[in-house]
């Protein structure tokens, strides 16, 4: 499996990015996705996962703030992110997991991608 990632950049606090996470090699809808976060000197997090049955979560950080959806014609994972604060600045990855467990479980996820970087200036 391969996901690649694009969308980061550099905003201002309050600005959007919308990140994107396309799959390649398996069938849509036939697993979970989650998007997680790495800021220097700290762990991988948890943002948000969708599960095959469209079921979203989300970190606490970021509810009402950020929106994950999934285009399965597309093979495409979307992270919509609004009113960004200085605190949501790391590289962002997407994964797949073919099993269940808990999304916030980074050994949970079978396939990452390279990571896209986001930066967010006060």
């Amino acid at each position: 499996v391969q996901l690649v990632e694009s969308g980061g950049g550099s905003v201002q606090s309050g600005g959007s990015l919308r990140l994107y996470c396309v799959v390649f090699g398996y069938t849509a809808n036939s697993y979970s996705m989650g998007w997680f976060r790495q800021a220097p000197g700290k762990e991988r997090e948890g943002v948000a996962a969708i599960d095959i049955d469209g079921s979203t979560k989300y970190a606490d950080s970021v509810k009402g703030r950020f929106t994950i959806s999934q285009d399965n014609a597309r093979g495409t994972l979307y992270l919509q992110m609004n009113s960004l604060k200085p605190e949501d600045t790391g590289m962002y990855y997407c994964a797949l997991a073919w099993n269940g467990g808990s999304w916030l479980d980074v050994g949970r996820y079978d396939g990452w991608g390279q990571g896209t970087q986001v930066t967010v200036s006060s």
